[in-house]
């Protein structure tokens, strides 16, 4: 990586959560979102990690969220939840909307939560693992709402919706790890933008878009006035299930849609609409974990078209990536670093430059 560092993810979890504590969380709910911070690093996926620090501290010093804020859970019957996450942090919010799913479905089986009004949730995997690691499988849909537009649509030219990601999981099966399928709707997501133009690097083509929609590999167009765009993978396949948890995430459960919902400065407000279910209730039940572990052999024991590059199935690129950075440390760029260092100072925390 050009001009980084590497910090252990010790480190980065007590300078994240010092430095969210200094800017109003409590010690436990700061600790809740350095840890997905850093493990969102540890993952590999560093538009989700500590880079984002200083978003969620203008955020708060904006009043566009409220760290102490917890989710506001209501019974709407059989099933089903809604849940008000008061613009408290994302990550806290959402664990708690994910946990009130979890002791639904324990006793209807299944459960439909609608979390709205939350902020920047992160990496939505880890909601899908935390129903994982309790035996549950889950969907989840989100959309953005509250902030610039970042994403056109397909035969569009310029940005109407976010990157509105989507997460699949299915539960450990025979000794196995949890399936994690947890992807954006668009070709790449904003942060990887971001990190890219701190790294000085252009980004692979038909990933963006400029001002004029016209095809871009700098990064730079989505931070610029006017801006570029993103676009959906799989052209009018994945503009179309942008659309759907537009549509899922943001109407149904009430939280709104960028077409509805102000900009605000400062704000990633984000809406979640989860389904998660015991699959021992259903009839594939007792031969799952054998069909599961078939099912993942039989797609991995596809002779690999380049040998150096065996097939993967959803989970095994973090996990990879996890036991690799735990080992050597979470590289940051030193664009990322200097920035997260201001903000710390503006606080009254020092930081050492590496």
């Amino acid at each position: 990586m050009h001009d980084a560092i590497s910090l252990p993810h010790e480190r980065l979890r007590t300078v994240t959560a010092r430095l969210l504590v200094a800017t109003g969380a409590t010690e436990t709910d700061a600790v809740i979102v350095a840890d997905h911070l850093v493990d969102a690093n540890l993952s590999g996926h560093d538009s989700h990690g500590v880079g984002m620090l200083p978003q969620y501290v203008r955020a708060i010093r904006s009043g566009a969220v409220d760290p102490r804020a917890h989710a506001r859970i209501e019974d709407r019957g059989g099933a089903v939840l809604s849940v008000d996450g008061q613009r408290g942090f994302g990550q806290v919010v959402a664990r708690e909307a994910t946990a009130a799913g979890m002791e639904r479905a324990r006793s209807t089986g299944v459960a439909l939560v609608a979390l709205r009004n939350a902020s920047h949730v992160g990496r939505i995997g880890a909601y899908g693992e935390q129903a994982a690691g309790a035996g549950f499988a889950s969907v989840h849909f989100v959309n953005v709402v509250g902030h610039p537009a970042l994403v056109a649509p397909f035969r569009g030219s310029d940005a109407r919706f976010s990157t509105n990601p989507v997460c699949v999981t299915v539960p450990p099966a025979n000794g196995r790890p949890a399936v994690v399928l947890d992807f954006a709707t668009s070709v790449a997501a904003l942060g990887k933008a971001r990190v890219a133009m701190n790294r000085g690097e252009a980004m692979a083509e038909g990933l963006l878009i400029d001002a004029q929609g016209c095809p871009t590999t700098d990064p730079k167009v989505m931070f610029q006035e006017p801006r570029g765009a993103l676009l959906a993978f799989g052209l009018h396949k994945g503009y179309g299930l942008a659309l759907a948890c537009e549509l899922l995430a943001g109407a149904m459960t009430g939280g709104g849609t960028l077409s509805t919902v102000p900009f605000e400065t400062d704000r990633i407000g984000n809406n979640m609409l989860s389904f998660l279910f015991d699959p021992q209730r259903l009839p594939g039940a007792g031969h799952l974990e054998e069909e599961v572990a078939a099912a993942i052999g039989h797609v991995k024991a596809s002779p690999p078209a380049d040998p150096s590059l065996p097939v993967l199935v959803a989970g095994e690129p973090e996990r990879a990536a996890r036991a690799k950075r735990v080992a050597e440390g979470i590289p940051v760029e030193r664009a990322t670093w200097e920035q997260i260092r201001e903000v710390a100072e503006s606080v009254g925390m020092r930081l050492e430059n590496s």
